[in-house]
């Protein structure tokens, strides 16, 4: 048996995050090992490079790799400035990965196919906690290695992961069959994928940024060549989430978006069908037809040529079925975390701060960060996510003074989205809308100070107008 005081900590995702949480390990000393499946570092962050995030770099990079990059001689970009992911990626997370010290533990290529225990599953507690923790890892060449850690930090994230078209949350009928007619997340319709959309008659579903974004680029599209047809379906029929908060936006490109997105509603350009569940995909000609319920009956929509399919991510459990997770029942995430960040009471900017205790589990030395934390939920920020890592490298590190310090504010959306109601009012909010309750934290920019005196409170509530994630809201 290997004591596990002389392992590495196992961080799964050279992403944002990932790389975050192994700069904050190197900062304090511990030795630790960063598994990326992709053929780079930031695969997932890579894949939807064409897409500007609507958080400026300020809200995109993480202090101890920031330090570490300073110590090389990095010239940080412009706070102000909104980088795209191809940004993100050429100017932070590879020149992160190419410092001599984190290329030291970095390996590529390296997926983590399962985690469990050294000489024991989920079921046998005798000497559990005091056990190494095992990862079995493929290089993609058909063979499976051991490897070894004291504690593990899972930030693979969600975006291999997407959601169905099915609005169960389960493959609507026919969706696999007619696999070449849908794309998932975010295809770049004006690059390198622009061949499958310009022209055609595209069905785009989901009601989040992720969604907002392809139908922008579409109208783009249409722009330069008029066949391109536009129809986007959702399933929920009040889209005060989806516009957002317009111009109250403490982040104004996300404001911008929704804004721009009931524009194309309003002229027409986008026929927009809303409560909308997709349940059937049916072959008619060269072109498909999608079918499902609605409040009148079941409904077709279609012909058409494409469907994009922007509806989230979820988590891949299989990854820990053999250790001790306590997950929130309907998010996936970690239970004392879920009720946190639940979307139908929270927005991106209402969530409170958390760290290493909401993402415990009784497995001891496990947790699971970035976006893949919140399990179903996508109110997810970056900047959200470093916080997390700094809290639970310092728990790791036995610094549970740093580690229960959680200090996190977050830009407001605008939309106070604490309690929703269908006709689009909020019932409470935890940032806008005059004191909050006493259990509530601060959680936006306007109100940090404001927590300290009163609890919250901007002043009156502003109705949001109606208007309209890559991954959650970074």
């Amino acid at each position: 048996m290997t004591s596990s005081d002389a392992l590495p900590v196992a961080v799964i995702g050279a992403g944002p995050v990932g790389l975050a949480a192994a700069a904050h390990l190197i900062q304090r000393g511990l030795p630790v090992k960063v598994y990326e499946a992709g053929a780079t570092v930031a695969a997932n962050v890579r894949d939807w490079g064409h897409v500007r995030l609507f958080s400026p770099w300020e809200y995109n990079t993480d202090t101890a790799a920031r330090a570490l990059l300073h110590a090389h001689g990095w010239q940080e970009p412009p706070g102000k400035a909104m980088p795209t992911g191809s940004d993100l990626y050429e100017a932070y997370l590879k020149p992160l990965a190419d410092t001599p010290e984190m290329a030291a533990v970095i390996e590529t290529g390296a997926q983590v196919k399962a985690i469990t225990r050294q000489g024991a599953d989920k079921v046998l507690s005798k000497g559990h906690e005091t056990k190494p923790f095992v990862l079995a890892v493929s290089n993609g060449n058909g063979a499976i290695r051991r490897d070894l850690a004291r504690a593990v930090i899972d930030a693979s994230g969600t975006w291999t992961a997407p959601n169905p078209l099915g609005a169960g949350g389960i493959l609507a009928e026919g969706e696999a069959e007619h696999a070449n007619h849908i794309a998932y997340g975010i295809p770049d319709v004006l690059g390198r994928d622009r061949a499958a959309y310009e022209g055609n008659t595209i069905l785009v579903v989901g009601a989040g940024h992720s969604a907002a974004n392809v139908l922008l680029d579409l109208a783009r599209l249409a722009e330069r060549n008029p066949e391109t047809s536009i129809v986007w379906a959702t399933r929920g029929e009040n889209l005060m989430r989806v516009y957002g908060g317009g111009s109250a936006d403490q982040l104004p490109a996300r404001g911008e978006l929704g804004l721009a997105l009931k524009a194309l509603v309003d002229s027409g350009r986008v026929t927009l069908v809303a409560g909308f569940s997709a349940t059937r995909v049916k072959t008619t000609g060269d072109q498909v037809m999608v079918e499902g319920e609605t409040a009148d009956g079941i409904r077709e929509l279609g012909p058409v040529d494409r469907i994009v399919v922007s509806t989230g991510q979820r988590p891949d459990l299989n990854l820990t079925r053999e250790l001790r997770l306590d997950l929130d029942p309907w998010l996936d995430s970690s239970k004392a975390l879920g009720p946190l960040i639940d979307p139908n009471l929270h927005s991106c900017g209402s969530v409170p701060p958390h760290g290493h205790r909401e993402l415990a589990h009784p497995e001891p030395g496990f947790y699971t960060v970035g976006i893949k934390s919140y399990g179903r939920a996508p109110t997810f920020l970056m900047l959200t996510g470093y916080e997390q890592v700094r809290s639970v490298v310092a728990a790791i590190a036995g610094d549970l003074a740093a580690a229960d310090d959680i200090h996190l504010v977050l830009p407001e959306t605008g939309v106070c989205s604490t309690n929703l109601v269908q006709d689009g009012t909020a019932a409470s909010s935890d940032c806008c809308g005059g004191p909050a309750p006493a259990q509530a934290n601060a959680c936006c920019v306007a109100d940090a100070e404001a927590k300290d005196k009163s609890g919250c409170g901007c002043g009156p509530a502003k109705a949001p107008e109606k208007v309209a994630e890559p991954a959650g809201c970074c």
